[in-house]
């Protein structure tokens, strides 16, 4: 018998008995043993002469040689006792097997196979009667075992069913419960790495290599990005009310504030940073864009719209209902159904008194004219990820009148980066049409019709577009004055959709015709006061564009109809759409690369999104995802919310998710192939410790060492790595702690700025250079007094090859690297020492000593493993327990003498910058340690530091420069 038999033989016996065997004795005492027999004990044996007979002749072999039966040898006497103990262990074995089940638990499991039956399983009367009873004490247990009883799963629909237009609504409705989609989701799905962040679910790179081809579209043609998750709050009020409020979020240090003339008039876009009231220059908030809308004839009624990123909007709302008193919470009013238009018509024709029935279009289809309660669900375009549903979004002041909105997700934000971003909308959008004087004269739903009928508004949207003309005679976006404003009402951009995609570029035609006085007049001045108002700030007038869309399928269905295939269709009344564009700045600090980055902000009603987006899609421009909005802060020198704003709430909660991230990704990774840190001297790899740097800075300030002699370094050398071990972190005890802060004085920023002698991008010839007080001892400390605990935002140039990575230190460099440099200025710059790892050998007996604990404890009682479980969570407690393999444990020592060369800072950002042609970082340093490095440097080499990426030994040299 094969192996696989034998293994499947013992499978199928499993269960079964074993051979009942009844030992015997012989005459003399001897045990004799039979298999299936019985032996009587006393019976008469043969001889040996016949037992040796019957085994010649094969009689005990089972089979005769000549193939006839085995002739087994039968005793001549039994006796009873022994006959019936063999026979009872026979019985106790059958009954064992007969009445053992199999490995399943069911009852029937116990029939014979031709007895079962599938439908036993729920009907028990299928049993036999003996095993009823069994069978229903099984059912009953099994049905009040509630908690182990499986969840029934619905069946999955087919995939027709799927997708059916409402069942995939409600389908997309259940999937934005806990982040909320934009219009655009389902196109950059398709596209794009989707990742879940601030309460929405945004696209963060696209799924092809597109880096080079998005830097190509902002610097030569347009880049497109979806800004909708951007929050907006809306304040209504007396203009001097709301400015006395505002004015406790801002200072005028900082730069222009919400009473800027030009912002103010409405004709500019401002952006300020704010801060809790009354708490500047500590307690910042985070950067926000804001817009006026104009001044209405005779009125001091004001009216404003600040947008903030997701993570700020939380406590920006909590600050402005704090400063404008705004604690009545107004109940949103009951909105009726909104009927569509074809209906309304329908039912103004009809007589009345005639139960008349609404007779449907040509074309149209019955589901839609159902009214009734099957009708597919809406998609859901209210609310936002920012807030739970339900929440107020409406507060009024009583005593001031002044009224607070949350318009969050009420409008769509789109942004358009490039020189030709001016070209992309203007053959994007077309100023709308007036009415037929037919439809003027019959009374309308739509807010067009009425809006036609007013000569003084239709004048004025004339005057829009005559200005939306004179754009296509602009060479570049970058030619206009920053943040100008224009509100425009345009058709229907589906209308004019073209049947293939085109790059939209300058018509040189088109550009000619312009007149060059407007065009000039245009870029000097900008946009006039009446020509920036629109109905876009009107909540009736975009509620009513929201509810009267056209569908999708009405019309296609009226590009069938057209006898030219592709022509353009005529507009609607329900197709004119109120907008607003926003002139967006590019570079507006440093001496190069002016301008670069800019382009326009375009602002539509809700719903309106993909409407306008697939027209822009189809104009050539590039779509960008979260990704492409840091490289672009990167390239115009700014910092970036909320990455570098380490001073607010979301910039130290950003840096927290950073740090968990890139720990567990250290994790992940094999221990041989991870970086010893230690080794590299880099105490924070994945965190920049911005309060123990300035804490450090003052603290050696205080104590005269500003200063960093040759003897004091060597000093530090000799200390080594094991003093700093030793060594707690210099933290000042005499006060109390403070706060760091982001140096934002705009005049305190260009005097710095003045004594780092401000360069070109690979620091070749200086720039712009001030008449500025000169920069001695006294200058110093005045200084200091005022921002002793201070960063300030610095853009590092390296002056040859290399390229900086994130959390790069920021070193000062020493007068021997300075005379390297004065040899050799394309020298690459020097190293650091390798430190030793002391923590790597406290690694390995930790790991022997677990070893062996685990090892004994197996031998132990009970009550010695409480006791040692007890001792080893107390040795958790040390440190040594919590020691990662090439990351310095908490608290770390002092991270400005940590290194061969002091520490001046981190870097945020970093990359090889396409615009500049070398390697740049921005990040921030000490304006401590940069005054005491700067006022000890020749003047030639004054801005000069070290950067060093925290995976590398190797310094590059760079060049600091503060942009104001």
């Amino acid at each position: 018998m094969s192996a696989a038999k034998v293994k499947m033989r013992q499978r199928k016996m499993k269960n079964q008995p074993a051979s009942v065997q009844y030992t015997g004795r012989n005459r003399d005492g001897t045990p004799r043993s039979g298999s299936g027999q019985v032996d009587s004990g006393d019976a008469n044996t043969s001889s040996t002469t016949e037992t040796e007979r019957g085994a010649r002749h094969g009689r005990f072999g089972g089979h005769q040689k000549l193939g006839g039966e085995p002739v087994k040898e039968i005793p001549k006497h039994i006796l009873a006792g022994g006959f019936a103990f063999a026979r009872s262990a026979e019985v106790r074995a059958m009954l064992k097997a007969v009445t053992r089940t199999t490995g399943s638990c069911h009852v029937f499991g116990a029939l014979p196979k031709h007895m079962r039956r599938r439908a036993m399983s729920h009907n028990t009367k299928r049993l036999p009667c003996r095993l009823r009873e069994m069978a229903n004490r099984l059912r009953e247990k099994s049905l009040q075992a509630g908690s182990k009883k499986k969840k029934e799963q619905a069946k999955c629909k087919s995939r027709k069913a799927r997708r059916r237009h409402g069942n995939l609504l409600l389908e997309f409705n259940r999937r934005q419960r806990k982040n909320v989609w934009l219009e655009t989701h389902i196109w950059h799905a398709k596209r794009f790495h989707m990742m879940k962040k601030w309460g929405y679910c945004l696209g963060d790179r696209p799924t092809y290599k597109c880096y080079r081809t998005c830097y190509r579209a902002m610097r030569n043609h347009c880049l497109l990005q979806d800004l909708s998750y951007y929050c907006c709050i809306e304040l209504q009020g007396d203009e001097d009310t709301l400015l006395l409020s505002l004015s406790q979020l801002t200072s005028k240090e900082a730069g222009p504030t919400f009473a800027a003339a030009l912002c103010l008039s409405g004709r500019r876009q401002g952006s300020v940073v704010v801060y809790r009231a009354g708490q500047y220059p500590k307690q910042p908030l985070g950067p926000v864009t804001f817009l006026w809308r104009p001044r209405a004839s005779g009125s001091a009624h004001r009216q404003l719209w600040i947008w903030a990123h997701p993570t700020l909007k939380k406590d920006l709302l909590s600050e402005l209902l704090t400063v404008c008193q705004c604690s009545e919470v107004v109940l949103p009013p009951v909105v009726s159904e909104v009927k569509r238009p074809e209906i309304v018509s329908a039912v103004e024709d009809a007589e009345p008194g005639k139960d008349s029935e609404i007779k449907p279009s040509s074309g149209t289809k019955r589901k839609q004219r159902s009214k009734d309660s099957t009708e597919p669900p809406a998609k859901k375009i209210l609310g936002d990820g920012t807030r739970p549903p339900g929440t107020p979004i409406t507060w009024r002041a009583s005593s001031t009148g002044t009224v607070i909105n949350d318009l969050t997700m009420e409008m769509v934000r789109y942004r358009l980066i490039g020189p030709q971003s001016h070209s992309v909308l203007a053959q994007t959008l077309e100023a709308a049409t007036d009415c037929d004087e037919q439809i003027k004269s019959q009374p309308s739903c739509l807010w067009w019709p009425e809006h036609c009928k007013d000569a003084n508004k239709m004048s004025a949207h004339l005057q829009q577009a005559e200005v939306f003309h004179t754009l296509r005679g602009v060479f570049s976006t970058a030619e206009l004055p920053p943040g100008t404003v224009l509100g425009l009402t345009v058709d229907d951009p589906r209308l004019t959709l073209p049947r293939k995609r085109v790059k939209a570029l300058p018509c040189v035609k088109e550009a000619q015709e312009v007149d060059e006085e407007k065009r000039r007049e245009l870029v000097l001045r900008g946009v006039p006061e009446q020509c920036c108002q629109s109905f876009l700030w009107e909540q009736s007038v975009r509620d009513n564009v929201t509810d009267n869309k056209i569908s999708e399928q009405e019309l296609n269905r009226m590009r069938s109809e057209v006898l030219v295939p592709g022509s353009r269709l005529s507009p609607m009344p329900q197709g004119r759409v109120p907008i607003l564009l926003v002139h967006q700045p590019g570079k507006q600090v440093g001496h190069e690369m002016s301008s670069w980055g800019a382009g326009w902000d375009l602002l539509l009603p809700k719903g309106w999104g993909m409407a306008f987006w697939i027209p822009l899609v189809y104009r050539g421009v590039r779509i960008a995802g979260l990704n492409m909005s840091l490289k672009h802060s990167q390239n115009k020198g700014v910092p970036h919310f909320p990455h570098d704003y380490p001073d607010c709430p979301a910039g130290a909660s950003y840096q927290e998710e950073q740090e968990a991230e890139l720990l567990q990704k250290f994790g992940r990774r094999p221990p041989a192939k991870r970086t010893n840190y230690i080794k590299h001297g880099c105490l924070a790899p994945f965190c920049c410790p911005w309060q123990q740097l300035a804490e450090e800075w003052e603290l050696m300030e205080s104590r005269g060492s500003e200063s960093m002699t040759e003897d004091s370094r060597g000093a530090m050398e000799v200390s080594g790595v094991m003093g700093e071990m030793r060594s707690p972190p210099v933290v000042p005890t005499a006060k109390p702690p403070r706060r760091f802060t982001v140096l934002r004085n705009r005049k305190s920023l260009r005097l710095l700025s003045g004594w780092c002698r401000p360069t070109s991008s690979k620091g070749q010839r200086p720039c712009g250079d001030r008449e500025v007080p000169p920069l001695d001892d006294a200058a110093k400390v005045s200084f200091l007094a005022a921002h002793d605990m201070s960063v300030v935002w610095v853009r590092l140039s390296l002056l040859s090859k290399g390229k900086p990575e994130l959390h790069a230190i920021v070193s000062v460099p020493t007068p021997e690297d300075l005379k390297l440099l004065d040899l050799d200025r394309t020298c690459s710059g020097p190293q650091e020492p390798p430190h030793k790892d002391n923590f790597k050998g406290k690694i390995s007996k930790t790991k022997k000593s677990s070893k062996k604990k685990s090892a004994r404890s197996l031998e132990k009682t009970e009550s010695e493993e409480a006791h040692s479980a007890a001792e080893s969570l107390q040795a958790s407690s040390s440190s040594s327990s919590d020691l990662v393999l090439g990351l310095w444990p908490d608290p770390l020592p002092s991270v400005t003498t940590h290194c061969s060369r002091v520490t001046l800072g981190w870097v945020t950002q970093g990359d090889f910058s396409l615009t500049a042609g070398c390697g740049e970082a921005l990040g921030f340093v000490s304006v401590s340690g940069l005054l005491n490095s700067v006022i000890s440097q020749p003047l030639k080499h004054r801005g000069t530091v070290l950067l060093r990426n925290p995976t590398s030994l190797h310094y590059r040299f760079a060049k600091i420069n503060i942009e104001v």
